[in-house]
């Protein structure tokens, strides 16, 4: 089978040997992730409903593609609903991060300068009911006019916005469209590109560049308004689509919103009768289930009880099951094999702010990375069942992993328990430490601001991380809040550390990861992702309200990198990528990262085939079975 194209070297991470992981080997295209509960292999049973419960899918959008922009969202809309120019094998390890052409017949034709590229559309790709016609060029283009309409909160729309001629964010292309992308004929789309961006096909494949029909979509001018009424290219549909009447903008609202759809309480997939099988590839989407109902239940500790009794066969949402379910399930040697689990190419960590004391000294920075007990806050998380301890920013498959099996930890302490003497030692580096005894204490160091997430796991890590802190003499006063992403995206709120902060790819390249995180170009007064202010600029912020200070900038070594992806030496672009995150942990020292999550769930005895969405980050929903005898 066609591997598909990859840019970075992208290697399986090796998850905890404890989990009977449905991830196989990083050759193995099905692996572990095509067998049931019981390890048996062989042909897949077709047919049936696979049941599901979440305990809450946070919508960006209401579920409409174009505003859609969490890893939940993506594995639904890439699996079943929306159909890309290229898109993933929708499994895990390295094949799962490679690109293969879906909605275009191939590859894009790239011209000579690296500019321009041409796709051309496969033949019989159908929209489905109530619209059954096929899909067109033009409904590629329009949802790329959605992604500029600024009522409609695109919200990735950053990665094209200055890169495809013409594209801003919040300007109309007005009837001419947009300049740098055309349709010739109603199988073919040029985009013409400003710069050279190695990462284009990989923008190619987000669920909002997938095919609109502007005829129902059209109707709505805001965000949200959509999702309700979602026309699929996919081989699923939600549940009653077909009963809506598009024959006038009137009509439509009239006969929705759709049925099987409520972002408040339920979702509903069917088949979607007008999908042809003949212009997928099953490696892509195997589509073994008829049905596929994810339903709301706010009680997770029921949820998993459903599942083991059989009466569900999975769960997705909010976080990985309990841990007294990763217990039982990790300890038992016949719920063992359905424990499911993969990684989705994340880092959680501390933010510190470059801006604010104490964290304005890079000492007080590596002091803080010395000290932090992370074996602890893996415990917190539940144990290494949860996931690796980072010792690094970036997540090793990003650039091939570590060649020597062992990772990049500038700040190693003896079993990641922390380590006191070394960070009292670099504190003593610090101006905030006032008679060189180790510890942070001069004012500034008492009373710090500390935002935190109000659920678990992070509640429960909290006071660890209050304690390494304090063992070097910074008290931090902790905010846990609903809106801990706003508190910190907010420039002018100037918050000196965050512990609820949190980056997966999304798409599998560098550029996506330390290439956007620390662009200071990036930085944003409100909304932004730069939470440390790596290369702030006097004007941004004088433009934010807050004093100027000088932060080192890894801008150029951003740039330095595209380039050399440019050349297309693949080793030598990971080399690159590896050294800025290098950099960024000895010389700026903006985070504190603590863990590589594994994505956990468990499956019911019902399930015969399951595997791990790479990209998506969450169950593969085109290639789970069911054996209906099986259930309950």
């Amino acid at each position: 089978m066609r591997r598909g194209r990859m840019l970075p070297a992208i290697a399986l991470f090796v998850v905890v040997a404890m989990v009977a992981v449905a991830c196989g080997g990083d050759d193995d295209e099905g692996g572990a992730g095509q067998t049931g509960p019981d390890g048996a292999t062989g042909e897949i049973q077709t047919g049936g409903v696979y049941r599901i419960e979440t305990d809450g899918i946070a919508y960006t959008s209401g579920g409409d593609p174009t505003g859609e922009y969490l890893g939940l969202s993506f594995g639904i809309l890439t699996n079943m609903l929306d159909r890309t120019l290229l898109t993933y094998f929708h499994t895990s390890g390295e094949n799962g991060n490679s690109l293969t052409p879906d909605l275009a017949e191939d590859f894009p034709e790239v011209s000579a300068d690296g500019l321009t590229y041409t796709f051309h559309l496969k033949d019989g790709i159908m929209f489905g009911p109530p619209l059954s016609r096929e899909i067109t060029s033009a409904d590629v283009e329009f949802a790329f006019r959605r992604i500029a309409t600024e009522s409609l909160v695109a919200q990735y729309g950053f990665y094209y916005y200055g890169l495809i001629d013409g594209f801003e964010a919040g300007k109309d292309p007005g009837p001419g469209g947009i300049p740098g992308i055309e349709t010739p004929d109603d199988k073919t789309i040029v985009f013409h590109l400003t710069r050279i961006a190695p990462e284009f096909e990989f923008l190619m494949s987000m669920p909002a560049t997938g095919p609109i029909p502007e005829e129902v979509a059209g109707c709505f001018s805001e965000a949200g308004e959509y999702g309700r009424f979602v026309i699929s290219s996919g081989p699923y549909m939600y549940e009653g689509t077909d009963q809506l009447d598009a024959s006038s903008c009137d009509a439509l609202t009239g006969s929705g919103p759709i049925s099987g759809f409520d972002p408040e309480d339920h979702s509903y997939f069917v088949r979607n009768p007008d999908y042809d099988p003949a212009t997928d590839d099953p490696a892509v989407r195997a589509n073994y289930v008829d049905e596929i109902r994810i339903d709301l239940n706010t009680n997770l500790a029921d949820i998993f009880d459903k599942i083991e009794r059989g009466e569900l066969d999975g769960h997705v949402g909010s976080g990985n099951p309990p841990a007294d379910v990763l217990q039982r399930y990790s300890t038992d040697p016949e719920l063992e094999p359905m424990l499911r689990a993969g990684n989705d190419d994340r880092t959680w960590y501390i933010t510190m702010n470059l801006t604010t004391p104490p964290f304005d000294d890079i000492n007080v920075r590596k002091a803080v990375n010395l000290v932090m007990d992370k074996a602890a806050i893996l415990q917190a998380w539940g144990g290494p069942v949860s996931g690796n301890i980072a010792t690094h920013i970036q997540p090793p498959n990003l650039t091939g992993g570590s060649p020597t099996g062992e990772e990049y930890d500038p700040y190693e302490t003896p079993n990641h328990a922390g380590d006191l003497d070394a960070a009292m030692e670099m504190m003593r580096e610090s101006a905030y430490d006032t008679d060189g005894d180790g510890l942070c204490d001069a004012p500034e160091c008492s009373g710090v601001l500390m935002v935190n997430r109000n659920t678990s796991p992070w509640t429960e890590s909290e006071p660890v991380v209050v304690e390494s802190l304090a063992q070097i003499g910074i008290e931090v006063d902790v905010r846990e809040a609903e809106d801990h992403y706003t508190i910190i995206q907010t420039v002018s709120n100037e918050t000196p550390i965050g512990m609820n902060p949190g980056w997966g790819k999304d798409f599998p390249d560098s550029s996506s990861f330390v290439g956007f995180l620390f662009d200071g170009r990036g930085i944003a007064c409100e909304g932004g992702f730069n939470y440390s202010l790596v290369g702030l600029t006097e004007e941004k912020a004088e433009e934010c309200g807050i004093d100027f200070v000088e932060v080192p900038s890894v801008d150029a070594d951003i740039d330095n990198c595209k380039q050399v992806a440019l050349e297309g030496d693949i080793d030598a672009t990971n080399e690159c990528w590896v050294a800025l995150d290098q950099k960024l942990m000895e010389d700026v020292v903006p985070w504190v990262p603590y863990l590589w999550p594994e994505v956990l769930t468990t499956t019911g005895p019902a399930v015969t085939a399951w595997e791990f969405d790479q990209f998506a980050g969450t169950t593969a929903f085109s290639k789970v079975a069911v054996d209906e005898s099986a259930q309950v």
